[in-house]
């Protein structure tokens, strides 16, 4: 199920939104909720009908929009590392063009990043002032996104960080546990990396929400559920939802995967924010996958 748009009393309701990146998993639940709002005019583009690197198409896509939202993205991870500037070109530069765009148009930004612009190296969750220190090549052009939006739409511009998404279009690390069930009698999966599994669904109205709660103070938030667990634990959690034995799941070590983009190892963030703008935060992660029903038997 997915959750609720909400309308605060009294507020005027931003009528046309623009999604980027509207065929990706989170963008097709976006465009998904808010195509079902009769009060809502919605353009949703693909990567391929805009490209955000394109400033002057970036500045004729946002005009005449209310709130523009930014799914779209450099998230080969691990490519970014040998072709960093080609994902800062779109991660950095894309987000500045948009946030130019909204600036000259009087738009509200609704900027995605990751929980990947922190070391990792932390014990409690991080909160939306904590400091940034990316390790990896990717984390740095999200990075850069950020600073566009903050620089440039300081009243505007909004920033969610998100982390460890899954939903029912495109590949994500639910839909790799549901195939290696049926190809595999066990699967080994790491244990020694911690974060909040994210349905998209659930994050989709979320976004929305802060999209129309028009006194919603600019700056940071952290769009992840609630609670903390591991892969591991999200596989297990994964298999029990699909009426597998959940014991077919092994723990290990992420020294076993070596990646090319190293992955932080403690990546659960905070969520206050979402109080100074009169929204709930989201759900427990347990919560969000039972009832994402994405990995329902």
């Amino acid at each position: 199920m997915s959750r609720p748009i909400v309308i605060v009393p009294g507020r005027r309701s931003p009528r046309r939104w623009l999604v980027t990146g509207a065929a990706g998993m989170l963008g097709s639940d976006l465009a998904a909720l808010l195509r079902a709002d009769p009060e809502v005019e919605l353009t949703a583009v693909t990567r391929a009908e805009l490209d955000v690197t394109d400033a002057s198409a970036v500045m004729a896509a946002v005009a005449g929009h209310d709130v523009v939202v930014n799914t779209a993205a450099w998230t080969d991870v691990d490519g970014a590392e040998t072709h960093e500037a080609e994902a800062t070109a779109v991660n950095g530069g894309g987000v500045a063009n948009l946030a130019s765009a909204c600036a000259a148009t009087g738009a509200r930004l609704i900027q995605l990043s990751t929980d990947y612009v922190f070391d990792g190296k932390g014990a409690d969750p991080y909160d939306e002032y904590a400091v940034t220190d990316p390790i990896n090549a990717y984390g740095r052009s999200k990075l850069a996104g950020e600073q566009a939006v903050l620089a440039v739409l300081p009243r505007t511009g909004y920033i969610v960080r998100t982390a460890w998404l899954y939903g029912a279009h495109g590949r994500n690390f639910v839909s790799t546990m549901l195939r290696l069930a049926a190809e595999r009698e066990t699967v080994e999966v790491v244990d020694d990396q911690f974060g909040q599994p994210t349905w998209t669904g659930a994050l989709a109205g979320q976004l929305i929400a802060l999209g129309q709660a028009a006194e919603a103070p600019a700056g940071i938030y952290h769009g992840t559920a609630g609670g903390r667990t591991t892969w591991y634990g999200l596989a297990r959690a994964v298999f029990e939802q699909a009426g597998l034995d959940p014991e077919r799941v092994r723990p290990t070590t992420s020294d076993k995967f070596v990646r090319p983009a190293e992955r932080p190892a403690y990546s659960v963030l905070g969520h206050a924010r979402w109080a100074e703008a009169g929204l709930a935060e989201l759900p427990d992660w347990r919560e969000m996958l039972a009832s994402s029903g994405v990995a329902a038997a």
